[in-house]
């Protein structure tokens, strides 16, 4: 499975551009879930949604559509990661499985100040619960320090089955090491100058990075940090197209999901 899509969906500039000129709001997940598919949930990361909202988003999208969603930035802005467990329950005790089979991957950011800590980050990723009754639960870490940039962090993802986020952000660190049976990739260098704020070259290039990491290998043009680890069975990949020039990212997800065989 490989997914393409965006962060949101609700954003002024899309409107009469992404979104026709008078599409109600109300119906603009409809509209955003036909054209990419997935969409990465960002008012999980501010704050805590009803039961009631996640229902309404899963009914409002494709059956074979999926979500991922950001865990909150009360949970990964603290001093020790390790009492993070009620924060961390406060969020899978909030209704995300009334997504269903559209539930996909928790995204956990960081900021750019939180180094890296062997010892504690461990103890973060000990509380990250692999279920929530019957339904499995994957979660991914996006880190935006340099300090993660070594074999160690990487042995730890790989140890708790968690991925690393990928990101093309000349501002954060380049970790590209698969750590997960799931790939989580976020690009955000899109450009106001290239008409689907990605070049056709660059489009082309994460299309054969999704089919290599989505066939269980490692593509040969992303550096690594440690040993390259093949995943016989396969991995999802979810990519989602958040920054750069913001206005633009519906487009280049569209672009690289025709490069993928369309919607």
């Amino acid at each position: 499975m490989i997914r393409v899509g965006i962060g949101g969906w609700v954003f002024e500039p899309w409107r009469g551009v992404f979104y026709p000129g008078g599409l109600p709001q109300k119906r603009e997940l409809e509209h955003a879930s036909r054209h990419v598919t997935s969409i990465e949930i960002n008012g999980t990361y501010y704050g805590t949604q009803k039961p009631a909202s996640f229902r309404k988003w899963a009914e409002e999208t494709p059956d074979d559509f999926v979500f991922a969603l950001k865990g909150s930035r009360y949970t990964t802005n603290r001093r020790k990661l390790a009492e993070a467990g009620e924060s961390i329950r406060r969020l899978i005790d909030s209704g995300i499985t009334e997504l269903g089979d559209k539930l996909g991957p928790i995204n956990w950011q960081f900021m750019e100040t939180k180094a890296f800590d062997p010892e504690d980050f461990e103890a973060f990723l000990a509380l990250l619960p692999e279920k929530e009754g019957s339904r499995r639960l994957r979660h991914a870490v996006e880190v935006r320090n340099d300090s993660f940039k070594v074999p160690e962090f990487v042995a730890l993802a790989r140890k708790y089955g968690v991925a690393i986020v990928l990101a093309d952000s000349d501002s954060f660190p380049l970790i590209a090491d698969p750590t997960a049976d799931f790939v989580y990739a976020r690009l955000q260098a899109a450009s106001e100058a290239e008409q689907v704020g990605y070049s056709a070259a660059a489009l082309d290039a994460w299309h054969a990075r999704a089919k290599t990491f989505a066939k269980g290998g490692v593509p040969d043009d992303l550096p690594l940090l440690a040993e390259a680890a093949k995943h016989d069975g396969g991995r999802d990949v979810f990519i989602y197209m958040i920054n750069g020039f913001k206005p633009k990212a519906p487009a280049a997800a569209m672009a690289l999901i025709e490069r993928l065989g369309g919607r």
